[in-house]
């Protein structure tokens, strides 16, 4: 735990990361936690490629990938859980211009940092999938773990870029205003649902391996 006394997932232990996420601050918060997720299946990703053996081409880009992006989403959990405290902070102002605009700032930037975590987490489909089809069979059970943990937080990243975009209608905007002044956002929202879809087909494409005695 940091000198301020607030928490991140860098310096603090799990125990004190998830009492602050237990409190009723909104930072940490959701987007925090998504961002604990996407760690958690880059770090699982990273273990199954350690146990699987070399001869297969792509093998060690997928375990550089996988340990880089165990760093980048403990970086981007705390960016997020700084962009939650904004906005938390802009809602409780008095009604006013000063409010809107306060409230507009932190909306988009919330939603960004959400976007990029959901960015992230699109990109590392593709690795659990190689490993998937590649990894070392024994480890497929934790294949679908991390497929969980990607899935829980591609689903968080959707959620909260697509509520943050809606809480601009707070400071004054209709939604057909956010979509045309934030398409990139807007389209994000899309894609991760897209990508719900395909972590979900890659889950069922390997869960009987992982879970056999399911349905005997």
């Amino acid at each position: 735990m940091n000198d301020a006394g607030k928490v991140s997932t860098r310096r603090s232990t799990v125990e004190e990361w998830t009492r602050a996420l237990a409190e009723s601050t909104g930072s940490p918060g959701g987007g925090a936690g998504t961002g604990v997720m996407l760690a958690i299946a880059a770090s699982l990703t990273s273990m199954v490629a350690g146990y699987t053996e070399g001869g297969h081409a792509g093998l060690a880009d997928v375990h550089a990938r996988a340990r880089a992006l165990r760093e980048t989403a403990l970086t981007l959990a705390d960016q997020d859980a700084e962009a939650s405290t904004a906005f938390g902070a802009a809602f409780r102002l008095d009604p006013g211009p000063e409010r809107d605009d306060a409230i507009h700032r932190a909306s988009v930037a919330a939603a960004k940092a959400s976007a990029v975590l959901g960015e992230r987490a699109i990109e590392a489909i593709k690795d659990l999938s190689w490993l998937a089809s590649h990894g070392n069979p024994a480890l497929i059970a934790d294949v679908v773990v991390a497929c969980g943990a990607l899935r829980a937080a591609i689903a968080g990243a959707r959620t909260n870029v697509s509520f943050d975009l809606s809480s601009l209608t707070s400071a004054g905007a209709d939604l057909e205003e956010v979509r045309k002044d934030h398409p990139h956002l807007w389209d994000t929202v899309s894609r991760l649902s897209n990508a719900l879809d395909r972590i979900d087909e890659l889950t069922a494409s390997v869960d009987h391996k992982a879970a056999p005695t399911d349905g005997l």
